[in-house]
């Protein structure tokens, strides 16, 4: 930052010499360098913004003279002129101050006698060190967004870096004016967001605090600094690399998710794992990024069964458009939604709903709306939906996403001859509860000592005698039904029944054993569905 007038005159070597202003308006103009001269024509020599300092031999001629002498210096674009009184001129003429004020240059005389170069000294001094610490500062800012690039850090990160470098709030938008990523100092992140769209709108791209990203021919943002404190220099350089890191980022992303889905990928994540605590900047975040506010909001979890890919990029691609065909349901049902990758084949949703009308009307629309579309991705072979209670807290709401996952995964296994837009807790029951444990050794041991001896004999004898039997425990016992169902005679299926009782040694009417048998045929069930990709 460069010195001024001002400053200038408030040096201590320059004090000495009991400095007045003679005319010329403000002092605040800026010092690039300072020089002696005594010639009436330096002008000619100078490239603008010096400070001359002179004992006033180009003074001392006629009015007319030095009129044309102090036209030419502010032509010449002079910060200022300081004279030294008594060597050539002991008092200014009144033409002086007079020319000083209509061209608009500062002029100072100096009413005792000072060594120059101890000025220039003194001067040259700070101005160097003030470059000196600005080419640090670009150094520093250079090397630090090498490294984020290297590394590949996020969105939020280069956003991060670039306001801790300036002590200020800075926000990354898109085209639309929706928030992809931001960081705010010196104020709360509701406060900053509140009416952004509104504010973004009146700062035009030549703002000083606003930095277009992306390549000259396809901006696809902008960086915005939020505050006047900063210099703008320093501001400019730290947006700018800023800039150039996240169009690099963009470039090096270009294949996977677009920017405004990782920027709700990285809010939800936020507020899953705690880093986002505060419900009111939670609300703001998510509102900045199209949820709507003072909704009732629900979490959703999207499982789906598909063929396997072995190619990383396809499957990415994939979960890519099972978010965008997830988010394209919502808005065709009119509501809205965060939304994020879980892994593989999973999508986990934070939906808005409106405070008005029956809940599960508008989820059964809603849903129905996600899974027409999702069903539309290539390779989908089935989707279901696990939705958990709703809640006025989105951060609460974020926080049962996993409970909304584990129906989802569970709903996955059940049999899809009765679909269902969209299951809660309620309609999993004891295979939820199972799928929980099914990995547990004890209760592969359990379930493999129920039925053991049963699957061994249909292997041997060809037969389907498990089947039979959980279609009975499906139907709680009724062989009227089930032998309708099976499409045999009563005697027939009192014989595979009596069959069934003689290889596993139990007794079918007793309850206890019923539930044992059931419930070994849901592990087998879930052990020996594929996991969701």
């Amino acid at each position: 930052m460069l010195l001024s007038v001002a400053d200038v005159l408030a040096m201590p070597v320059v004090r000495a010499g009991q400095p007045r202003v003679v005319g010329g308006g403000p002092l605040d103009r800026p010092v690039r360098w300072v020089h002696v001269s005594e010639l009436p024509d330096v002008a000619k020599l100078l490239v603008g913004r010096e400070l001359i300092l002179t004992t006033g031999q180009a003074l001392a001629g006629s009015d007319a003279a030095t009129v044309a002498y102090l036209e030419s210096l502010a032509v010449a674009g002079v910060s200022g002129l300081v004279i030294e009184l008594g060597t050539y001129v002991r008092e200014l003429s009144p033409v002086v101050a007079e020319t000083a004020d209509r061209v608009g240059l500062p002029i100072v005389a100096l009413h005792r006698v000072v060594r120059f170069v101890e000025v220039t000294e003194a001067v040259h001094r700070v101005i160097v060190a003030d470059q000196y610490a600005e080419l640090e500062f670009a150094r520093t800012v250079h090397e630090t967004f090498t490294a984020l690039s290297v590394r590949r850090a996020s969105l939020a990160e280069i956003v991060k870096t670039a306001a801790g470098m300036l002590d200020a709030s800075v926000v990354l938008e898109d085209l639309a004016h929706r928030v992809l990523a931001l960081t705010a100092r010196h104020t709360g992140t509701s406060a900053l967001l509140e009416h952004w769209e509104t504010t973004s709108r009146l700062l035009p791209d030549t703002d000083p605090n606003v930095v277009p990203v992306g390549p000259h021919t396809q901006r696809w943002g902008r960086l915005i600094l939020r505050s006047s404190r900063v210099p703008t220099a320093r501001a400019r350089t730290v947006l700018e690399r800023a800039a150039q890191t996240l169009t690099l980022h963009r470039m090096i992303e270009r294949d996977r998710f677009g920017l405004h889905r990782q920027a709700q990928t990285g809010l939800i994540d936020d507020m899953v794992n705690g880093r986002l605590t505060d419900e009111r900047d939670a609300v703001a975040l998510a509102a900045a990024l199209g949820l709507a506010r003072r909704a009732r909001y629900v979490p959703l979890a999207v499982d789906v069964a598909a063929a396997a890919e072995t190619d990383p990029v396809a499957q990415q691609r994939r979960t890519a458009a099972l978010l965008d065909a997830a988010l394209h349901g919502v808005a065709l049902a009119k509501a809205t939604a965060l939304a994020a990758p879980d892994h593989g084949n999973r999508v986990t949703i934070v939906l808005g709903v409106s405070r008005s009308g029956d809940l599960d009307n508008a989820l059964t629309a809603i849903c129905s709306a996600m899974l027409a579309e999702i069903r539309r991705v290539a390779g989908v072979e089935r989707a279901v939906i696990g939705a958990g209670g709703e809640s006025d807290s989105l951060l609460d709401t974020a926080r049962e996403l996993a409970q909304a996952a584990h129906v989802a995964e569970v709903a996955l296994s059940l049999d899809p001859s009765v679909p269902r837009p969209f299951y809660r807790s309620g309609d999993v029951r004891l295979r939820g509860l199972l799928s929980l444990i099914r990995d547990e050794p004890g209760v592969q041991r359990f379930a493999e000592t129920e039925l053991s001896a049963l699957l061994r004999h249909d292997i041997r004898n060809a037969t389907d005698l498990a089947r039979t039997l959980r279609q009975f425990l499906d139907l709680a016992g009724n062989k009227t039904e089930l032998a309708k169902r099976l499409n045999i005679s009563r005697p027939t299926l009192y014989d595979r029944l009596s069959r069934i009782e003689r290889i596993l040694d139990v007794d079918l009417d007793n309850g206890e054993t019923r539930t044992s048998l059931h419930t070994a045929l849901l592990i087998r069930d879930l052990v020996a569905a594929p996991e969701p990709r």
